[in-house]
């Protein structure tokens, strides 16, 4: 092999190394859990206070949006109440849990973003908001991971009038531009309260 073809191989060996490590820490990122927590308190519908490690944190949960309760200079909205105290009863104070992150560990406002599972029974927190009509699709690219499974749920509480699907008007549900990354699904964006 000559050198300059030695030198170009060792050119695409380098970026080929680079991108197997780059996607290596993407996969890790995504699928490396934050870890069990114990919940403090519940702030709202889709919030949560927990301890991880004698630490204190605040949890945003990952794919939902449930209407809002304590957002400031926002009105109590619609349902709100009535999410928030769903979430309180599936984590009361006190209950061990299991985070799951995405691709985005924190958000803007430095919320932990996490997938909540309650440890006793491994409920799926998000997905029971939606699937019982207490919380709205909010697929928030790249932390996508159950995307497809809140879309069916929603679709499903909503079919059902579940929870706010019934108690709350079109322009009175929280709904999120953003599912339209799932392009051409008429059924998933119907769910989502978008035009089709």
């Amino acid at each position: 092999m000559g050198r300059r073809a030695l030198s170009l191989f060792a050119v695409v060996l380098a970026a080929a190394l680079v991108g197997a490590c780059s996607n290596a820490g993407a996969t890790r990122a995504k699928t490396q859990p934050p870890g069990s927590a114990t919940v403090e308190r519940v702030v709202d519908g889709d919030t949560i206070v927990v301890r991880i490690s004698g630490r204190r944190d605040r949890v945003r949960l990952l794919g939902i949006d449930t209407p809002e309760s304590v957002k400031p200079n926002t009105p109590v909205q619609c349902f709100a109440i009535a999410a928030s105290n769903r979430t309180k009863s599936l984590l009361p104070p006190g209950t061990p849990v299991r985070l799951v992150g995405d691709v985005e560990q924190r958000d803007q406002y430095k919320r932990l973003l996490a997938y909540v599972y309650r440890a006793k029974d491994d409920l799926f927190v998000n997905l029971s908001l939606v699937h019982d009509g207490y919380a709205v699709t909010y697929t928030f690219p790249p932390n996508v991971a159950h995307a497809s499974e809140f879309v069916g749920a929603a679709a499903q509480a909503r079919d059902a009038d579940r929870g706010l699907w019934s108690a709350c008007g079109p322009d009175q549900r929280p709904s999120h531009p953003d599912v339209a990354t799932f392009g051409a699904n008429e059924r998933a964006r119907r769910a989502a309260g978008l035009p089709p």
